[in-house]
């Protein structure tokens, strides 16, 4: 049992923690509006000024970050508040998975500006599309599972990240190296490539995210003492 339940409460209730908490969200939002932009213009070539300008943005989640590691550090400084330091350390487990995954919608973002035009995913469209589905369906489920701590929902998310993101990834990224898969350009290969183990590492820092939810904090980012990553 996690004991995420326990101190989400104590989290909101604290104001150093419940600015910290929400601060935290707003991180993963960002990264989702981000990624949300970056995978529609990949895929329609429109609108390429919205997506430079939320690119932007992407100092706030470095911002976010450094602000909630501030307020932790505050927070815990203070003697009678060190009975709750494991509450801590897993807030500062979560801020570095979304600060990563910021990183790799902003990459995302960055493959759309260069190409500057809609990509062509070949052979590999489909298979795009489901990675592409199942992030987006990540996105929501994972920010709802640590708003109202739901197990289930991250039991889902953990268990199904490999068959559902990980292979899929694995198996685009190995038939192209391997010339199995062919596409029409060598820049397009390059550019599915980074974007099939983009999307597979965003995949696997929201699994990490999840894992808050079900495990205590020795097992964040694991499931049956196995790496998922």
């Amino acid at each position: 049992m996690s004991i995420f339940k326990n101190i989400i409460n104590a989290w909101k209730s604290d104001d150093l923690l419940s600015q910290a908490w929400e601060e935290s969200l707003s991180m993963l939002i960002l990264s989702q509006k981000i990624f949300v932009k970056s995978i529609n213009y990949l895929n329609s070539g429109i609108d390429i000024e919205s997506v430079k300008d939320l690119k932007k943005r992407d100092i706030s989640i470095n911002d976010y970050h450094k602000s909630v590691r501030r307020k932790l550090v505050t927070h815990f400084s203070i003697g009678e508040n060190s009975k709750h330091i494991a509450s801590g350390f897993i807030l500062a487990e979560m801020t570095v998975d979304i600060e990563r995954i910021g990183d790799y919608c902003k990459n995302i973002s960055d493959i759309t500006i260069v190409t500057e035009s809609k990509i062509n995913f070949d052979s590999v469209t489909i298979e795009i599309k489901e990675i592409e589905k199942e992030i987006l369906k990540r996105f929501k489920e994972t920010i709802y599972a640590i708003d109202n701590q739901d197990e289930k929902i991250a039991s889902d998310i953990v268990k199904n990240y490999k068959p559902f993101v990980a292979k899929m990834s694995d198996d685009i990224v190995h038939n192209i190296i391997s010339n199995t898969t062919k596409v029409s350009s060598e820049s397009d290969a390059a550019t599915i490539v980074l974007y099939a183990r983009y999307l597979k590492r965003i995949g696997a820092h929201l699994k990490n995210i999840t894992t808050t939810v079900i495990n205590p904090y020795d097992k964040v980012g694991y499931q049956n003492d196995l790496n998922l990553l």
